[in-house]
């Protein structure tokens, strides 16, 4: 199936009609569908031509039986094509994307590594949102606006800042890069469930470089780098490195055995088995944990939780703002883990040990604290 920008909506609510019959008959009958007809299914979600309870049934239908790999691709692929992308004035851009759902069960560090890697001199991008499930937790944005960074800003004026060489770094907010599908955050809050959305939007890849752009990003279950990196690789991405990290971020456990994966060139991934005292790190925390003075869930009930996200994203900007500034702790050690796994990827150092005694190097410095503004 061919997609034309100019179907009609006859034919549309018959081709959604067909997908859906498809897609949704139940674990043994249900069947797997084209990724261009994916990807047009999508598009009628992005551009409202398509009934809500229709639209939900389409992405419920696909994870009850779960996404093939053409599916995936046809998802994501609508989603490029309706992002608002720019290039920047360098030639490599690092674009860093951590859970669109934020963290909370954990104060996150991942917000300050853009920064951090822009003194080193890499520029980086990160993106995200305001709240969107299934967790609902502490996000980029949250973060970086209790930081005092502006994360209104559009794609293009992100993209200057992020070439700019006093700042170096960017954050940009899917309501500015991809405005039609933060639209649909109404629609998730409604299905509760996570969706195959949830999956790919993470590599809309709002700011891409003159040359290379390289793709960072967390997972959590198994069997997520080889898809992660089909997508990465669909979208266009140079390179990309995927961590298994706290919450699906991009941070390793502080103090367990640990992995990524990473391709470059398009070329298949090829997995690295890591150890936080490979870059000297002795925690006896996971992650950074989260202070007696943020309000949180009763201990020894489960798993601890912010309930607080305000709160919860004001001590992540105190604490990362102080890891630049050369406090040690566990953000500042959470910084030079994930920092120094990008810097092995990218070649600029010869081993991860190298790589966090340079990060360290710039962290003492408090240089990077300037980069914040």
């Amino acid at each position: 199936m061919q997609i034309s920008n100019d179907i009609s909506q006859a034919k549309l609510d018959e081709v959604m009609a067909s997908i859906i019959q498809r897609i949704a008959t139940g674990p043994d009958l249900s069947k797997d569908i084209e990724l261009d007809e994916a990807r047009l299914g999508m598009h009628a979600l992005l551009e409202d031509a398509v009934d809500p309870v229709r639209a939900g049934i389409f992405l419920i239908a696909l994870r009850m039986k779960r996404e093939t790999r053409e599916e995936n691709r046809g998802v994501l692929q609508a989603i490029l094509d309706h992002t608002d992308r720019a290039t920047a004035d360098v030639d490599d851009v690092i674009d860093i994307a951590d859970p669109y759902d934020g963290y909370n069960r954990t104060i996150p560090a991942s917000p300050f590594l853009a920064p951090l890697l822009a003194e080193f001199g890499l520029n980086a991008v990160s993106h995200g949102l305001d709240a969107v499930g299934p967790k609902y937790g502490m996000t980029h944005r949250h973060v970086l606006q209790a930081a005092g960074v502006d994360v209104n800003q559009s794609t293009s004026e992100a993209a200057a800042r992020l070439s700019d060489p006093d700042l170096g770094w960017a954050y940009v907010d899917q309501a500015s890069f991809a405005p039609k599908l933060h639209d649909l955050i109404d629609l998730r809050r409604k299905m509760i469930k996570r969706s195959v959305i949830t999956t790919v939007e993470v590599l809309a890849k709002p700011i891409v470089g003159r040359q290379r752009t390289h793709f960072v990003t967390g997972y959590v279950h198994k069997p997520y780098p080889p898809v992660y990196a089909d997508l990465a690789r669909l979208a266009g991405f140079d390179s990309a490195v995927l961590v298994r990290g706290v919450e699906g971020g991009v941070v390793p456990s502080l103090r367990q055995a640990g992995k990524y994966f990473g391709y470059h060139d398009m070329a298949e991934e090829v997995g690295y088995d890591i150890s936080p005292a490979d870059v000297g790190i002795e925690q006896e925390a996971r992650c950074v944990p989260i202070p007696e003075d943020v309000p949180q869930t009763a201990k020894g009930e489960g798993a601890v939780t912010v309930t607080d996200i305000t709160a919860g994203a004001a001590k992540a900007a105190e604490l990362g703002l102080a890891a630049l500034g050369g406090e040690k702790g566990a953000t500042y050690d959470s910084l030079v883990y994930s920092g120094a796994i990008v810097l092995r990827h990218l070649g600029k150092v010869d081993s991860l040990a190298d790589g966090a005694d340079a990060l360290r190097a710039v962290l003492d410095s408090g240089k990077a604290a300037q980069r914040v503004r």
